[in-house]
């Protein structure tokens, strides 16, 4: 797999589960949260440019699917990575698999970069520009 996509290992413990005794949906969210996070962590580059050039990543669209339930005690692995980078807005990737390997949800997450002082959304331009374009990966790459 790419090093430009982040892992992130988690464990499902009882408070992330419904009253069906699965995680509830929203708690993905979170997990892919933690990714994105993680993803920052492990590419510090990027943002040393976003503070730089006074950006800030804002989320502006989450599209999810879920395909398996994950229940207390199992073993997931959060990967997270971008997959394009355009002139305004740029997609995330999200892919969650439980440790037998079964690909419990994936998702796609656009996001805008947001000029700090105008407090509006800016073109993704310059070195930030060139630092998301180098971490771009195909989503075939999420399944290598």
């Amino acid at each position: 797999m790419s090093e430009s996509i982040s892992h992130v290992s988690m464990r499902v413990r009882g408070y992330h589960l419904d009253g069906y005794g699965h995680v509830n949906n929203a708690r993905y969210l979170e997990f892919m949260e933690e990714g994105r996070w993680a993803f920052f962590d492990e590419h510090p580059r990027l943002i040393q440019q976003l503070h730089s050039a006074g950006r800030a990543f804002v989320v502006v669209n989450l599209n999810i699917n879920y395909r398996a339930a994950a229940v207390q005690g199992d073993d997931l692995q959060v990967l997270t990575g971008i997959v394009d980078v355009g002139e305004r807005s740029a997609l995330c990737h999200h892919r969650i698999v439980r440790a037998d390997g079964t690909l419990v949800a994936k998702a796609d997450l656009t996001f805008v970069l947001l000029d700090v002082k105008a407090n509006k959304a800016a073109a993704i331009e310059g070195e930030v520009r060139d630092v998301l374009r180098g971490l771009i990966v195909p989503k075939e790459a999420f399944t290598a």
